[in-house]
């Protein structure tokens, strides 16, 4: 400058060491694990708030609403956790039936993860098995389960094997649509870059398709964890031979007015999906971790 006093360059302009630019990396949102030492008050106190209003309302009609002689149709909730619950004869009547459904529950959702991942795979790499079976295993998804119990007992017995295949049948389509979905949402770029480098179907696959349908794979097994349990149960009212399971529990307590037993069978039915759907979040959170664009959003429970 004609006074002698100097400019600085733009790009020399000093960043803050707190910056984005500063620590080499670019802004974006801010991790989940990089919560505020209160941010478990901010995220429990929402469904807190919502089961202590359930809970009232539900007082409110079982006291007020309801008359003496009909409080069975819905019992205040400390008679169900002291009848169903407290009380150890009904409490192991009730885990146990509660261990045999989870046992066909997820024997059931392990054999459609297996074939259900495998022709997600097998279609994502042939066009031809696609337009094959895909049709198919929308038709049998619409077809209403309780309209195919029947058929399956008559087939295959009453037994386990039945209440598997139901389990089956009801977990099998969620898990082979998004891992199709998953394996068909990678880059165009990316299959290019492939291409260029001449990696064949088998590399393709495992190092680019694989790793990009994790997030969509997990999706849909949270999905077809908690159709399972709907399964195991549905096979339950149906296939009454055997040892009772959760399922026959319910029509047992239902035929006999038992309403304090019946709703603890409800509530453990519905912890058992709660459960199997939390662990599958729990193992994306392990496989997938934060390095997919998704993970954030997918796994954020």
């Amino acid at each position: 400058m004609a006074d002698g006093t100097a400019t600085v360059p733009a790009e020399a302009t000093p960043v803050p060491a707190g910056s984005p630019a500063g620590t080499g990396r670019r802004p974006g949102r801010r991790r989940h694990g990089r919560r505020g030492p209160h941010a478990w008050l901010v995220l429990a106190l929402p469904p807190f708030l919502l089961f202590a209003a359930i809970i009232g309302l539900w007082y409110l009609i079982s006291y007020r609403l309801l008359d003496p002689d009909r409080r069975f149709l819905l019992p205040p909730p400390h008679r169900v956790v002291q009848v169903a619950f407290l009380d150890r004869g009904n409490a192991v009547v009730l885990f146990r039936a509660l261990g045999l459904t989870a046992g066909v529950a997820m024997a059931g959702l392990g054999v459609a993860i297996v074939l259900g991942i495998g022709l997600g795979v097998l279609m994502s790499q042939a066009r031809w098995i696609e337009r094959a079976v895909y049709p198919w295993a929308v038709v049998l998804q619409t077809i209403p389960i309780l309209a195919l119990v029947p058929l399956i007992g008559f087939w295959f017995d009453f037994g386990l094997f039945s209440r598997i295949l139901v389990c089956v049948l009801i977990a099998v389509f969620p898990i082979t649509s998004t891992t199709l979905f998953g394996l068909r949402s990678v880059d165009p770029t990316h299959h290019d870059l492939f291409t260029l480098y001449g990696a064949g179907r088998p590399t393709r696959l495992a190092k680019l398709q694989w790793p990009t349908a994790l997030p969509a794979i997990f999706a849909g097994l949270r999905i077809s964890a908690g159709l399972s349990v709907i399964g195991a149960i549905v096979g339950d009212f149906f296939f009454k031979q055997g040892e009772p399971g959760i399922g026959v529990l319910m029509e047992i307590y239902r035929q006999g007015l038992r309403s304090e037993q019946l709703f603890g069978a409800v509530i453990l039915s519905s912890l058992l999906g709660v459960v199997v759907f939390w662990f599958f979040g729990f193992l994306a959170r392990r496989v997938v971790g934060s390095w997919h664009e998704t993970a954030s959003d997918l796994v954020a429970e």
